[in-house]
């Protein structure tokens, strides 16, 4: 859920979290990215993902600097009530443990240097990060009522988009494979033949009456855990990693050694400016892990270097999204790159194995499908959270039934309407995407700067601040998301037109 305080969990070791920040930030958004690379040329395409890369990163010490800002605020509130407590209690100087005085006689040297000792090896920091605090609860801390409502609908739509890209690609996959895998079309995914939605599938049935059957299917089966809860649990986190890095790794021999025997089909362009959209769209939902950093960093037994842990994790990062990309262009002909990448090995020609062909036409199958529920819980505590009213109860129906409708209901019926799977990751993470990723996390250092200059003094200095201390760096982003906002509806608008 995107608000709220909650424990921190088990600590683990820095390198242990890099891992986690890596498992979290390459997901199914990779697995569209050959396309887009192909589509708007590999020039244009290495020079975006570097720069989205760049700014991504940026916006996660901002996000991280905001974390330390709002664990800072927490104990100060504490300390100022139990300060007030303090006061009305005339004897309670006799009693107060060593404790208290250190926080008393710490709250009295705010402005001058750190007030609480943090039960952690090395120096007592009043920024250091003990508590998870979420996004939504720092939109709460640091905005205004609009900044919090705004925050809410932000990533509302974002949930929604990863759920209609979840709720097209398991279909999608099903179809391709079973499709392809009957009559005339066995093992011919992957081979250069393109087949509209009305072509047949199974006798009488279509290709789209086929996608429809298994999205029912689909809905069916996990749409009603958004009416329970759920979670997510450690062997589950283990097995889909696991699988996820086979896919990826096998993917990419494959494709290295299809290159290394000169059966290469692949010519792609330096670049086509028609294609930047989606690309961008891609990059940003790819580059996309800032709503989940409270519960990553949180737990890390020793931050002091985070930032260069964080920047280890996104070199890492581009050059896995690089080399993914670069062998899928100069592997297949650009026309004949699926928006899903895993179908593209499904063709007896790449691969003879029939086991490796299904588990990678079925991959997305698998990871997507534990994903989905855990999704769909946290966009309908979105919803609770963004209309509850403090003291106030939902009844039954809204509660139960309501909430998850509106959950489940549009996303279902943006994933019948249209399986474009590089559109809807494009458009979700261009618009909510982009919120989430450059502009939230831009006003939230903005305004935890201001809150900590006004609470603790100017002298103050928050041991997490971001490396991108200056102002500019935060004007530059605002620009630059609010500019991409531009660009990408433009762009919609004059690609509309053409048609």
């Amino acid at each position: 859920m995107a608000g709220g305080i909650t424990d921190t969990g088990e600590l683990y070791s820095p390198y242990v979290g890099l891992v986690y920040m890596f498992n979290l930030i390459v997901g199914t958004g990779a697995l569209t990215m050959p396309r887009a690379f192909a589509t708007a040329g590999w020039l244009v395409s290495l020079v975006l993902l570097m720069f989205l890369g760049f700014m991504s990163y940026m916006t996660t010490t901002f996000v991280v600097e905001a974390m330390a800002a709002a664990n800072a605020q927490l104990r100060w509130k504490r300390m100022e009530k139990r300060k007030g407590d303090d006061e009305e209690d005339e004897d309670s100087s006799s009693g107060v443990s060593d404790s208290d005085v250190l926080l008393q006689d710490g709250y009295e040297r705010a402005e001058t240097r750190p007030i609480l000792s943090v039960q952690r090896r090395g120096s007592p920091n009043i920024f250091e990060i003990t508590e998870r605090v979420e996004m939504g609860q720092m939109a709460s801390m640091f905005f205004n009522k609009v900044g919090v409502n705004l925050f809410y609908f932000c990533i509302i739509i974002y949930l929604y988009g990863d759920l209609a890209i979840y709720a097209a690609a398991v279909p999608v996959s099903l179809m391709q494979v079973t499709c392809s895998a009957t009559g005339n079309h066995s093992c011919s995914v992957g081979d250069g033949t393109k087949y509209n939605d009305t072509d047949k599938c199974w006798g009488p049935i279509r290709r789209i009456d086929a996608y429809r059957l298994y999205l029912a299917a689909f809905t069916l089966l996990l749409g009603p855990f958004t009416f329970f809860n759920v979670q997510k649990t450690k062997y589950l986190q283990i097995m889909t990693s696991l699988m996820r890095w086979i896919a990826f790794i096998l993917m990419i021999i494959l494709a290295l050694i299809r290159i290394s025997r000169g059966q290469a089909e692949g010519h792609p362009s330096m670049a086509q400016l028609s294609g930047i959209r989606n690309l961008f769209g891609v990059c940003v939902y790819s580059f996309m892990c800032q709503h989940s950093l409270p519960s990553l960093i949180t737990p890390i037994s020793k931050k002091r270097h985070v930032n260069k842990l964080v920047l280890l994790d996104y070199i890492l990062i581009l050059a896995f999204y690089s080399l993914l990309s670069f062998t899928a262009i100069y592997c297949f002909r650009n026309d004949t790159l699926m928006d899903m990448y895993t179908l593209n090995f499904t063709n007896c020609e790449i691969i003879n194995i029939a086991f490796i062909r299904y588990f990678l036409g079925l991959f997305p199958v698998f990871t997507i499908s534990t994903n989905f529920p855990i999704i769909a819980v946290t966009l309908r505590n979105n919803w609770k959270t963004l209309f509850h009213r403090e003291g106030g109860t939902y009844p039954w129906v809204v509660d139960r039934i309501v909430f998850p409708a509106i959950t489940l209901i549009p996303p279902v019926l943006v994933a019948f309407c249209t399986h474009d799977l590089e559109s809807l990751v494009g458009i979700t993470g261009a618009y909510a995407g982009n919120g989430i990723q450059y502009l939230i996390p831009a006003f939230l250092a903005y305004c935890s700067r201001k809150d900590t200059q006004l609470v603790f003094g100017s002298g103050t200095v928050n041991k997490h601040l971001s490396p991108f201390r200056h102002t500019f760096w935060i004007v530059f982003v605002l620009i630059w998301g609010f500019s991409c906002f531009v660009f990408v509806t433009a762009n919609i608008v004059l690609s509309e037109s053409k048609l």
